[in-house]
């Protein structure tokens, strides 16, 4: 039997960080948007952005610009946000790929992030291709900052990226940072001795409805801004009617609703990740 969980928020989620939207969108003037369920209302002073309970109170969110995004907190973070030194690294490119509205819970979207199995299958002839379809054994370890990562991952791409002419062994490592947000380091088709850095950073609007936001930061002087983000939401589009049908909406988190494979080690981590930090908004429990 499956018990779905109310949408109350958790501490640990009240006192993390979330994108809303991206920098260069918040102004002057008052927008409004919705976080863990809650109406926020955001826009620009002087000195930085500002985020207000909507209708707009004395009562202030935190919020902060950082890596060409506007973050919004419903608490007090305990931590800084996480480091991504790449950002700032000579000749990548930044690439904001749009924000994309998906009927499922945000933990959802983060564990299909993780997966490589379904990319022979959803992604056909660009992220996979049978009989290509075998998931070889990773590693799954959480760092000194209790970030997850997934390492020594590899998989046979017909076309791993707009920049790449013909199907490679493409080496992966997945970062998992917080519940909603999550990277993946791939191998850089213009640039073999570095990574391309792809971040999928999850906005949950309520339980079961998200918003997610995707950024580049590559290395491709070969394609033009258009090209690449229609790449990477070719990508996107064939995932959301998938994530869309999946059930239920909410991530189930006990040990026997679902049944994973040995492919799926970082999936199995990643819950156990999120019961450990307390995580139940966007979930469902097995009783």
């Amino acid at each position: 039997m499956i018990n779905q969980q109310e949408d109350s928020l958790d501490n640990v989620l009240r006192d993390d960080w979330f994108v809303v939207c991206t920098a260069q969108r918040v102004t002057a003037f008052v927008t409004t948007t919705k976080l863990l369920g809650r109406p926020v209302a955001i826009w620009r002073e002087e000195d930085g952005p500002v985020a207000a309970p909507y209708p707009s109170s004395k009562e202030r969110y935190r919020a902060m610009d950082r890596y060409g995004y506007t973050w919004v907190s419903l608490g007090e973070p305990k931590a800084p946000l996480f480091l991504l030194p790449e950002f700032d690294q000579p000749g990548r490119r930044l690439i904001d790929c749009g924000a994309f509205g998906v009927r499922t819970s945000g933990l959802r979207m983060i564990e299909n992030f993780l997966d490589m199995g379904h990319f022979p299958y959803v992604h056909t002839e660009i992220l996979g291709k049978e009989p290509h379809t075998e998931v070889k054994e990773y590693r799954v370890a959480l760092d000194d900052n209790d970030e997850l990562w997934a390492t020594d991952c590899v998989f046979w791409q017909p076309k791993a990226a707009a920049a790449a002419s013909s199907g490679m062994d493409v080496h992966y490592t997945y970062r998992v940072m917080q519940p909603f947000s999550a990277i993946l380091y791939k191998s850089s088709p213009a640039r073999p001795d570095e990574r391309d850095v792809i971040a999928l950073f999850v906005q949950p609007l309520s339980g079961v409805e998200s918003r997610a936001h995707l950024m580049m930061l590559l290395y491709d002087e070969a394609h033009n801004d258009t090209e690449l983000i229609a790449f990477q939401q070719t990508i996107f589009g064939q995932d959301k009617p998938i994530l869309e049908n999946q059930l239920p909406a909410r991530l189930p988190l006990g040990a026997r609703a679902e049944t994973p494979a040995r492919a799926d080690a970082a999936s199995i981590a990643y819950r156990r990740w999120l019961q450990r930090r307390g995580v139940t908004f966007g979930t469902v429990t097995s009783a």
